[in-house]
């Protein structure tokens, strides 16, 4: 049998090495030691990582790449931020959106990640954006993933409009229900978004994201509510809670309350750590609150985890990179979880985790999937969450995409190697 590529030693995630996979008609054929057989391609993995490509489950494509549109965000707050957003709306464009939509989906795929969960607002009655990302969506599909949430940003009830605009971008192809409790006037009213989305949720037989207690107030508890409604309407993992902030303030005895609750309701949870670390705790002295929500608790009571990168260059965030690696390696900071166990796990946290919580069809290094695949230079996850690894091959559909050279710095050292692969310094301790 001839097949139409054939990566040849390669490592993989569970820690098996000198392995040959076998790929045909766009997908993986066979994972062996040695793959005795013709290829129109072989390529040498050299012992390299082969890794399921990177899945960012929260972001807002619609902001991205905007910095400095229209002013800069000075106090570096969430509030500021969403304020910003407020006055950029208007001057938005379709073609705008479109544009740094589609550069971003470039460095993306760049970086080897290959979905996305974008959240979009909809409190514009135009809803240019969702327009303007569901015609992304459309030209990036060959390439990149891009599911869309219809997202409130100003608040479901708080907006006037925002009602409506929802069940119109539904209709128009969004494929996720939305929301902002937190946001809402008061607690109740939150609380009561929080049902009303579930059920829309419920009634469409659709996905459910929201972003909950994004927040330092320990008393705002709309994961609470969000669990409660998923239980009653047996969403399960249809329904996630993105941030959770106000659980790093909440006490104890409280808590030791909420996490079973979020357990038995069987809801996914989205830490973002480069934002939660940098707009939380802003009025916060000293001791100053790190901001992320108890991501080690959870896990502890197998609830599913993953990390997202939630902005890039936008008024939240002046920084970052479509990299889900510097995601990972900056979770392992703030959580901060250190463990060789929990590195393991922040790498997990950013593929096969939320593409499970994304739905992705055909996901992962198993024969019979889509051949999606990203070589990085590096021996293992923790040495690729540890290094950043470069991404030296990105394979879509067993076409490769994108090619980085390989990071080497040559040395003028007496007596010393002349040359530095980052990935040679692997320690030899067991996964």
């Amino acid at each position: 049998m001839q097949f139409d590529t054939i990566l040849r030693d390669a490592t993989m995630p569970d820690g098996r090495k000198g392995q040959d996979v076998a790929i045909a008609a766009g997908r993986i054929a066979a994972i062996e030691p040695r793959i005795e057989a013709e290829a129109r391609q072989v390529i040498g993995a050299r012992g390299y990582l082969l890794s399921p490509p990177f899945v960012d489950c929260h972001f807002h494509m619609d902001a991205t790449l905007s910095l400095g549109l229209p002013r800069l965000n000075l106090s570096g707050t969430l509030l500021e931020g969403i304020a910003l957003w407020g006055e950029l709306k208007p001057q938005l464009t379709h073609e705008a959106v479109a544009e740094r939509a589609l550069r971003y989906c470039d460095l993306a795929v760049s970086q080897g990640l290959l979905a996305v969960r974008s959240h979009v607002d909809i409190c514009d009655d135009r809803l240019l954006a969702v327009e303007a990302l569901l015609e992304v969506k459309k030209r990036v599909k060959p390439y990149l993933d891009l599911q869309l949430v219809a997202f409130p940003q100003d608040g479901y009830f708080r907006s006037p409009s925002a009602a409506e605009n929802l069940e119109r971008a539904l209709d128009l192809g969004v494929d996720v229900v939305g929301g902002i409790p937190h946001f809402e006037r008061t607690m109740a009213e939150g609380a009561a978004s929080v049902r009303a989305l579930c059920e829309i949720a419920a009634r469409r037989g659709l996905m459910v994201d929201l972003h909950c207690d994004e927040s330092d107030d320990p008393l705002s508890r709309h994961v609470e509510t969000l669990a409660c409604e998923a239980h009653r309407l047996c969403l399960g993992g249809r329904a996630t809670g993105s941030h959770l902030t106000s659980m790093h303030s909440m006490d104890n005895y409280y808590v030791s309350k909420l996490l079973p609750l979020i357990a038995e309701s069987g809801i996914c949870a989205i830490a973002n750590p480069l934002i939660n670390l940098t707009l939380q705790g802003r009025h916060d002295t000293y001791p100053r609150r790190r901001g992320m929500t108890r991501v080690a608790e959870m896990r502890a009571l197998g609830v599913p985890v993953a990390l997202g990168q939630d902005c890039v260059m936008d008024p939240w965030y002046g920084l970052g990179g479509a990299d889900m690696l510097d995601v990972a390696h900056m979770a392992v900071h703030g959580a901060p979880m250190t463990s060789r166990e929990a590195i393991r796990w922040t790498f997990d946290a950013v593929t096969e985790i939320p593409a499970r919580i994304l739905g992705l069809d055909g996901y992962g290094l198993a024969i019979g999937n889509n051949a999606d695949m990203v070589l990085l230079q590096a021996a293992d996850p923790i040495e690729a969450v540890r290094l950043r690894a470069t991404r030296l091959l990105v394979i879509r559909r067993g076409e490769i995409i994108a090619r980085t050279p390989p990071r080497e710095t040559e040395l003028s050292l007496t007596g010393r190697p002349s040359s530095l692969d980052p990935a040679s310094y692997a320690p030899g301790l067991s996964q």
